[in-house]
């Protein structure tokens, strides 16, 4: 009876948790499934194309997680702030993000710019299997080039939701992302296919679809805050100055910078995972990326925990109402497992059907079925780490979490990885199978770790 009362809720505690996580679900989930249909049109052309996509996303994603990082230490103080009612500390948290987004963003573009080519070649060292690899970089320059016209809108749609989120409304950038897939999934048909008198642009068409999505959900995100400003008040005047205080720089950075670096670090590491399963050749490539994009549509439900989490937890901390953040997360983590097993099952169910969906080799379509029935074993495991990193996060104990996370990266996944890739002939599968299982060490810590309650902890006065 303890380990009930201590690990499940009752029906309006887990009313309260999905109030905030569903809004957040459905937006991760929209966007992740037209991800998928997005992912299945391009791989309808071929996979040469489907596999230079793959590659581009996954560097783009780097850029991605640089913002969330970035953004990831104010953001904790604006929950916090939120829970104190402290509606000029949120003005500030905001116009630091603004700032850093500008900084990554103009980073990210030199780097895409003028080595965009050089980080595709390193994902086609691999064998000829599946395809012809120069014209892979072709299509995957080509698509690099239009992606980057998007990533303005991306940031911007950042700095507006994740501060929406952490004071407590998550329906609007809900609604602006169900719009901005929708144009995004009707842009792709028109464009990569040519219909309806619209020209055949296969891979570039894709490209333009998703900047064209971008541009609508900042619209929609940033117009609606602006014009209902008695339900954020902290947007009144906060243009009149873009400054921050050097103080609260220094503070939000030494919280943050952990954190970017984390962000920074996990993603290039995935990259490299990536680019050490890529040395099995073109086929691996499509069998990753399409298991990859299947997987995170069942994934989205637990992966909303985290984000619950952050936003739940964080104003407990806030109010300095310790014990009900410890109860209510102890209940979330649990909850994110269970809600991981049953997505498993799920993966596991249709591991052999979505596949047969794309215009790929058989091999391919053989080795993204086993991906995914390996994802399907790991999924509670993933919702473990994902929530304990949250938990520990929410308290802003980012060096702990950096080195969980990007530290644990880099000095087990990635070396294990290029060892396994190019040292061995492992079969893929097992490569991939012993690189997430060495995930287990970080569960125990993390577990560790939040119940000794270290997180526990206001930031804010």
């Amino acid at each position: 009876m303890g380990l009930r009362k201590k690990f499940i809720g009752d029906r309006a505690f887990y009313k309260r948790v999905m109030a905030v996580a569903v809004p957040i679900m459905i937006q991760s989930g929209i966007t992740n499934f037209v991800s998928l249909l997005d992912n299945i049109m391009v791989g309808r052309i071929g996979t040469e194309q489907m596999s230079s996509v793959a590659i581009v996303n996954q560097l783009i994603f780097v850029f991605y997680l640089c913002i969330f990082g970035g953004f990831a230490g104010a953001g904790i103080f604006t929950a916090q702030y939120y829970g104190s009612e402290d509606e000029e500390g949120i003005k500030h948290t905001f116009r630091y993000k603004l700032w850093m987004g500008v900084i990554l963003l103009s980073l990210a573009t030199f780097i895409f710019v003028f080595f965009g080519d050089s980080l595709i070649s390193l994902y086609l060292k691999g064998n000829q299997d599946g395809g012809d690899l120069a014209a892979a970089l072709e299509y995957g320059s080509g698509y690099l080039k239009i992606m980057l016209a998007g990533l303005p809108a991306f940031t911007v749609v950042q700095v507006y939701a994740n501060t929406l989120r952490e004071c407590g409304e998550t329906v609007v950038p809900m609604r602006a992302g169900i719009i901005a897939v929708l144009v995004n999934l009707t842009f792709n048909y028109l464009l990569i296919y040519g219909k309806f008198g619209f020209p055949v642009m296969g891979v570039d068409g894709a490209a333009i679809a998703t900047v064209l999505s971008r541009f609508v959900e900042m619209a929609v995100v940033v117009i609606w805050a602006h014009k209902h400003k008695e339900k954020c008040p902290y947007l009144k005047g906060v243009y009149r100055t873009v400054r921050v205080p050097l103080s609260l720089v220094r503070k939000y950075f030494i919280t943050g910078a952990p954190l970017l670096i984390n962000e920074t670090l996990w993603s290039a590491g995935m990259a490299m995972l990536a680019q050490s399963y890529s040395m099995r050749g073109l086929n691996v490539v499509a069998a990753y990326n399409i298991s990859g994009t299947v997987s995170n549509v069942f994934n989205v439900v637990f992966f909303s925990m985290g984000d619950a989490i952050a936003i739940i937890v964080g104003q407990h901390l806030g109010a300095k109402r310790f014990e009900q953040a410890r109860d209510e997360d102890n209940k979330i983590i649990a909850f994110a497992v269970f809600i991981a097993a049953v997505s498993g099952v799920a993966i596991f169910a249709t591991s052999h059907l979505f596949p047969l969906i794309y215009n790929t080799t058989d091999e391919a379509k053989e080795i993204a079925a086993q991906f995914l029935m390996a994802q399907a074993f790991i999924a509670p495991m993933i919702a473990l780490m994902h929530t304990t990193y949250f938990t520990l996060r929410s308290g802003g104990k980012t060096i702990i979490t950096f080195l969980f996370d990007s530290g644990f990266m880099w000095a087990v996944s990635v070396p294990l990885a290029f060892v396994l890739s190019r040292f061995t002939n492992l079969y893929i599968i097992w490569i991939f199978v012993f690189v997430e299982l060495a995930n287990l060490i970080k569960c125990v810590i993390g577990t560790v770790l939040v119940k000794k309650g270290v997180w526990m902890n206001n930031i804010v006065d």
